[in-house]
């Protein structure tokens, strides 16, 4: 249970990060960060999550539906 807490944590970080990616982009002159700090560190997110989901699953923590449809 633990495991997808973090995942979904993590979901909402990329989010959080998308957004103020946004509020950067409108706010050009007066943003501190570029809009690319919030960009990269979404894709950071991301990879930490595809990871995370790669070895709960190597590990057992978490299973795969077996029948999808």
């Amino acid at each position: 249970m633990l495991i997808k807490i973090i995942i979904c944590a993590l979901l909402l970080f990329i989010v959080i990060n998308l957004v103020r990616a946004g509020v950067a982009m409108l706010r050009q002159q007066d943003s501190t960060l570029p809009m690319s700090h919030f960009l990269g560190r979404r894709v950071l997110y991301s990879a930490v999550i595809l990871v995370l989901i790669l070895v709960a699953m190597a590990l057992g923590l978490i299973t795969p539906n077996p029948r999808p449809y």
